[in-house]
């Protein structure tokens, strides 16, 4: 099988992340529960997760690391535990619906919702940042980079402009994380919402949150933390405070072994690696009879996702004849982000996701390219 399902959930993973799954599953104990060796054993490599996370990301204090399972709780719990009636919020139509559910939520709790627009040829409408802007907006909320087209967003700016009128500026960096290098400190960032399971190349049911100083966000799940017994209430300090009952510790162990090989590996080479493939497949197929090819592919700082469709073929029925007659997975149908499959004018047909990893290799996009030639052939 040809993977190219990667922005989904990478599938390969380097053989670091295998042996440390394996071995936490065999020797770890529960985390900050107990005195003996095998819990000791699992709070430090809980702690030395969180230490090389916020190093990875540039966040300002460790304990501010705070371990969830995917983006998708992150983003709940940022956003849940960040906003109240009569607050309002700045986002995107390029969102994800782990931003737009907990958004929309939220909406019907008394949060007011603005959003800026997208078009494949300007991109994000920035310049309506300040015409949206309201004497109660209380964040900013967008993703990184979207899942459906690998367009990016200029972090930096928008966290200029959450900074300039002081609002909470929550990044959702599910496609991105592992992928480009994310300076919480120097662009602002709040809160940023990241999974392991993608481009960080950890197991599935690991992520987290870096929150910044100063940043107050209250608990969504509420239990055990192995400190404070007798309060009745969470713990008021971090990671405590957001992190009820057992962490996911052999999955933490994988994720630790993740971000180690990418440090190692080196990010822009990995990155290198991954957009050269997916540039490779762009040239190989943008001139196909059939093929319509979404999001802007002029500019190199784009995440590693080439999304399209042929012809009027429902999506689903091209990324299982991929399947099926050349063994290459794909994802199809909507992709969880449906105002921007608005903006693109493809919500009934829905469209074909290929991503990419590192581990991916030329030959396997040449064949990729050759079967949508045939597909394109037999119209």
């Amino acid at each position: 099988m040809i993977y190219l399902d990667n922005a989904a959930t990478s599938q390969k993973k380097p053989q670091a992340v295998y042996d440390a799954v394996l071995y936490a599953m065999g020797h770890m104990g529960n985390a900050g529960r107990a005195t003996h060796a095998a819990s000791h054993g699992s709070s430090k490599t809980v702690f030395d997760t969180r230490a090389l996370l916020t190093k990875f990301f540039h966040g300002d204090k460790i304990s501010n690391c705070i371990f969830t399972k995917n983006s998708t709780e992150s983003l709940n719990i940022a956003i849940q535990g960040s906003l109240k009636a009569g607050d309002h919020v700045i986002t995107t139509v390029m969102e994800h619906n782990s931003v737009l559910r907990p958004l929309y939520a939220m909406e019907k709790r008394g949060v007011e919702l603005s959003f800026l627009q997208y078009t494949e040829e300007q991109g994000l409408d920035y310049d309506s940042l300040d015409s949206l802007l309201q004497k109660n907006t209380k964040a900013l909320v967008c993703t990184h980079a979207s899942n459906l087209t690998g367009d990016m967003v200029d972090l930096e700016r928008m966290g200029e402009f959450a900074k300039k009128h002081g609002l909470l500026f929550i990044v959702d960096a599910s496609q991105t994380a592992g992928v480009y290098e994310i300076d919480c400190t120097k662009w602002g960032i709040s809160v940023l919402c990241f999974t392991g399971h993608k481009s960080l190349l950890g197991p599935q049911g690991t992520g987290g949150m870096i929150i910044a100083s100063g940043v107050d966000i209250a608990p969504l799940s509420f239990g055990g933390t192995g400190v404070e017994t007798y309060n009745p209430d969470m713990p008021l300090e971090n990671p405590n405070h957001l992190e009820a009952g057992t962490l996911n510790g052999h999955g933490i162990a994988g994720l630790h072994a993740g971000v180690e090989y990418i440090l190692e590996t080196g990010i822009d080479k990995i990155r290198s690696i991954e957009l050269d493939l997916m540039e490779r497949m762009y040239t190989g197929i943008v001139h196909l009879p059939g093929i319509r090819i979404y999001g802007n592919f002029k500019t190199g700082k784009r995440c590693p996702i080439l999304n399209l469709n042929l012809y009027d073929y429902d999506s689903a029925v091209v990324s299982d004849e991929l399947f099926t007659r050349f063994s290459i997975a794909t994802r199809s149908g909507g992709h969880c982000a449906p105002l921007m499959h608005e903006a693109l004018k493809n919500v009934n047909q829905g469209s074909v996701r290929f991503s990419f990893s590192h581990f991916n290799t030329k030959e396997e996009v040449d064949q990729t390219i050759e079967a949508l030639r045939i597909l394109s052939e037999e119209g």
